[in-house]
C-alpha cells in the first residue's frame, strides 16, 4: 500500500451534510439550458448543452419525467410506489414485480454481499425503532435487538429467474436511500445518450452525473464541500464523464436528549453512523457510485480506505474531521482527478 499525504485545516464545529458544488461551463457555441425541480424528495439541478434551446428543454423535460417515474417505483414515502407495495406485501407469498425493479434488487443484493453487510438498505425496522421519520427516540437494547432480527436483505428473497420477490419477515422493509439516486441517474443517462446529448451535468442532492467532457475536453470542476460547512468548498476534483457521489452525516438528523443522530444507519449494529467526516467517490456507473459512497461512509475512514483500495473501478476521497481539524486521504485511483486539496500540491505525492 502506498503512503497518502494528509491535509489539515482549522474549522468551526457543526453537524451538517457534505455536498458536491459543481460548476458547468461549456466552451462550445452550443446553447446551455438549465432547470431545477424537486423530485424523489430532493433538489435536482440539470444543465444540458444542446444544439438549440428547444433541444435542451426537451432533454431536461425527459430527465424530469424519468425521475418522476423512478419516484413512483422506489419511494418508500409513497404508499402507491412499487417498492412500498413490496414492503407491505403478505409474508411468504411470491410478489411479481417489474423487470427493472427485480434486476435492481438483484444488483443491490449482490452489492450488500460484496460490502460484508456494511451496505444493506433493508434497514426499515431500525428506522422505525429510532423513529427517524418522526421526532426521534433512543431505542432500548431490547427494541434494537428486535429490529435487528427483522433487518437485512435476507428478509427479501429475490428470485430473478422466477421473476418474483418474497417478503419473509414481519416488519421488514427496504429504503432506497442508499441506491435510489444512482438507479435513477443511470436510467436518465441512457435516455440522454439516446437523445444525442453530448454534454450534461446533473446535480441530484449531492450526487453528480456527468455526460461528455465539458470545457473542451478539460473536464468538469467539482467542488467537494467541507464535512461540516456545506457551503464551503474544501477540495476540488476534475471529472470527465461518470458519476461523483458524497456520503456524510446528513443535515437530516434527529435530536434526542440533546444529542444529534444522523439518518445513515449501520445495518450491522442498528446505530446511526458517527459524524466522522465524509467520503466522495467517482466511478462510471451512478448506481455503483451511490452504493459505494454509502458503504464507505458506514465503514469509516480506516476500514473504508482498506476496502476502496481493493476496487479498481472506484476512486475515493476521505475527509476525516477530528475536533477542529480535517484531514484528507485518497486512493490511488482518485489521485489523477485531484485539482486542489489544502496542504497538498497536485503531482507532489510522496512515493
Amino acid at each position: 500500500m502506498r503512503p497518502y499525504r494528509t491535509a489539515g485545516i482549522i474549522i468551526a464545529l457543526a453537524v451538517m451534510a457534505a455536498v458536491l458544488i459543481p460548476a458547468l461551463r461549456s466552451g462550445r457555441s452550443s446553447v446551455e439550458v438549465e432547470r431545477e425541480t424537486y423530485v424523489m424528495g430532493t433538489l435536482l439541478k440539470a444543465s444540458i448543452t444542446a444544439t438549440s434551446r428547444d433541444a435542451g428543454i426537451s432533454a431536461i423535460e425527459a430527465v424530469f419525467e424519468e425521475m418522476g417515474r423512478w419516484d413512483s417505483v422506489l419511494s418508500s414515502w409513497r404508499d402507491d410506489s412499487e417498492l412500498s407495495r413490496l414492503n407491505s406485501a403478505q409474508l411468504d407469498v411470491p410478489q411479481n414485480v417489474s423487470a427493472e425493479l427485480l434486476a435492481l434488487l438483484g444488483e443491490v443484493h449482490r452489492w450488500a454481499e460484496k460490502s460484508g453487510g456494511a451496505f444493506d438498505p433493508a434497514v426499515g425496522p431500525f428506522i422505525d425503532a429510532w423513529d427517524l421519520r418522526g421526532d426521534g427516540k433512543l431505542p432500548s437494547e431490547a427494541e434494537r435487538a428486535a429490529a435487528l432480527e427483522r433487518t437485512g436483505l435476507g428478509a427479501f428473497e429475490v428470485d430473478e429467474a422466477a421473476g418474483h420477490v418474497i417478503r419473509r419477515r414481519d416488519g421488514a422493509w427496504i429504503t432506497a436511500g442508499g441506491f435510489g439516486k444512482g438507479a435513477a441517474l443511470r436510467s436518465v443517462r441512457a435516455i440522454l445518450v439516446d437523445m444525442g446529448v453530448e454534454a450534461a451535468a446533473l446535480d441530484f442532492g449531492g450526487q453528480l452525473l456527468i455526460i461528455g467532457s465539458p470545457k473542451n475536453g478539460e473536464g468538469l470542476v467539482v467542488g467537494v464541500a467541507h464535512p461540516s460547512r456545506r457551503t464551503e468548498v474544501f477540495a476540488k476534483l476534475k471529472a470527465q464523464g461518470g458519476s461523483v457521489a458524497t456520503s456524510a452525516a446528513s443535515e437530516r438528523f434527529v435530536e434526542i436528549d440533546g444529542e444529534q443522530y444522523g439518518h445513515i444507519l449501520d445495518p450491522r449494529t442498528g446505530w446511526p453512523v458517527p459524524a466522522w467526516g465524509s467520503v466522495t467517490v467517482m466511478t462510471d456507473d451512478p448506481l455503483v457510485a451511490d452504493m459505494a459512497a454509502t458503504t464507505l461512509f458506514v465503514l469509516g475512514p480506516d476500514e473504508g480506505m482498506a476496502m476502496a483500495e481493493r476496487w479498481t473501478d472506484v476512486a475515493a476521497l476521505f475527509l476525516r474531521q477530528v475536533g477542529d481539524t480535517v484531514t484528507a486521504t485518497w486512493t490511488e485511483a482518485m489521485e489523477p482527478w485531484l485539482l486542489e486539496v489544502p496542504g497538498w500540491e497536485v503531482g507532489n505525492v510522496e512515493q
